[in-house]
């Protein structure tokens, strides 16, 4: 903003920022770096077509033979050779060509054929069977003659028979590596031949889930709380790349942290990545620091400078596994997890780390010396607007929301430019929403 007089007021875009109050606690920017950086790409898996879709192909799906292989029927009715009429093969009009092998077809002969029929050797056109009629002749022979209502010059050479390798010649790149598989694909492949298809690995997590006082059915009673992470933290892990098993919960003990974190409960075997829920903070009752130091691992990010979320952190075992520590507040968890998480599963699965967008903010936000904050926010007529109920321990802010919005330690003006993190749920910031959504702002 410029200077209006000696009683001008300085910008926050301008401040500059204070000390960071957490030692040892990184930049947001910084956090997201390191923890695609900290991670080598996990190699590519061979799944069955019927577990395929939605995975990314990491080899190019090709041709194993022409497609298709043979020349077949387009119509039901009669591979005929030569001009008619035509002597019927076989002992009657109702015998058909066999779908395997093939055989000659004589000279002024037709034979019965179904769609996708083997056009056998000889054939020049199939003449369907709306154009023809088999009848006995005088001297008893089954005779296939055109009916008067058949189309003038039918059947032309080559008429309703497909070419085999008209849709695709041996060796050609059906799908290429880096597609996004949708059903239709998957059938390709499988027209094709293949019985697998080489996609990128999708990291296995693991969910440890803690607190003696969470309550995992019904209304919690004062000093309880209702399990937020069982529901939903699996269903994010998947919408991230990664692939989760089912939550294993644990006590507030250290052997039971040191049990989790040294073999966690996975249906397909290892973990390639950890994922716990509280604990990450440093008094005596807070486990996952001294859990991880008896496992012989290192803290890759402990703390990063940003609200909600700064306890998070990120530890590499010796095996080569990875353990992300989010804090206990239901958002301040999710806004971990977009931190470190997102960008850990995405370099172990080979994929980018996950983009920013700068978008417009509708209103002046205040910053926090030091930190960035993570704003859950909605977009109304382009500009990025924060959502209400946004505390560390609530989620109904976050519920409604399209994307994170990272406000820089020095705040935001209205109408200035702001880092917005899409969520891995919702619409990316000018996509079309439903008529009527941007309205109002919910509650």
């Amino acid at each position: 903003m410029p200077a209006n007089g000696p009683t001008a007021t300085v910008s926050r875009s301008a401040a500059v920022p204070g000390p960071v109050p957490e030692r040892g606690c990184i930049p947001w920017s910084e956090a997201r770096h390191v923890a695609f950086g900290s991670a080598n790409t996990l190699p590519p898996v061979a799944v069955p077509l019927a577990e395929s879709i939605g995975r990314t192909l990491s080899r190019d799906v090709t041709a194993l033979q022409d497609l298709p292989h043979y020349a077949s029927s387009a119509m039901d009715g009669w591979a005929v050779n030569g001009p008619g009429p035509w002597l019927l093969a076989g002992s009657g009009q109702h015998n058909s060509l066999p779908r395997e092998g093939n055989r000659f077809l004589p000279a002024n002969s037709a034979a019965v054929i179904a769609t996708g029929g083997l056009v056998p050797h000889g054939a020049d056109a199939v003449l369907r069977k709306e154009s023809g009629l088999a009848a006995r002749d005088t001297n008893g022979n089954h005779v296939l003659r055109l009916r008067p209502e058949a189309k003038a010059g039918e059947p032309r050479s080559g008429q309703h028979i497909r070419p085999a390798g008209q849709e695709a010649r041996s060796g050609d790149v059906l799908i290429p590596a880096g597609t996004v598989l949708n059903p239709a694909q998957v059938a390709l492949a499988a027209a094709a031949g293949h019985d697998t298809v080489q996609v990128r690995a999708r990291p296995a997590v693991a969910v440890v889930l803690t607190g003696a006082e969470v309550v995992t059915q019904g209304v919690p009673a004062p000093g309880q709380v209702r399990d937020t992470f069982g529901p939903q933290l699996g269903n994010v892990v998947s919408l991230l790349g990664g692939s989760a098993g089912s939550p294993q919960r644990i006590g507030d003990s250290f052997g039971s942290w040191l049990d989790a974190l040294d073999s966690p409960v996975l249906p397909a075997g290892r973990a390639d990545v950890i994922i716990t829920t509280g604990g990450t903070g440093k008094s005596g009752t807070d486990h996952f620091r001294a859990a991880i130091d008896a496992l012989g691992g290192q803290l890759l990010v402990d703390g990063i400078a940003m609200r909600p979320g700064h306890p998070a952190v990120l530890s590499g075992l010796p095996d080569g596994r990875f353990v992300i520590g989010l804090p206990g507040n239901p958002l301040a968890a999710v806004m971990a997890l977009l931190t470190i998480g997102a960008p850990l599963i995405a370099s172990l699965g080979g994929t980018q780390l996950p983009p920013l967008q700068l978008v417009m903010s509708g209103c002046d936000l205040e910053g926090d010396p030091g930190r960035t904050r993570l704003v859950p926010c909605r977009f109304l007529s382009g500009l990025a607007f924060p959502v209400q109920h946004t505390g560390p321990g609530m989620m109904r802010g976050l519920a409604w929301a399209e994307a994170v919005m990272a406000v820089p330690p020095q705040g935001v003006d209205s109408g200035g430019p702001v880092t917005v993190l899409p969520l891995p749920w919702a619409a990316q910031p000018g996509t079309a929403r439903t008529p009527g959504a941007e309205a109002t702002i919910p509650p």
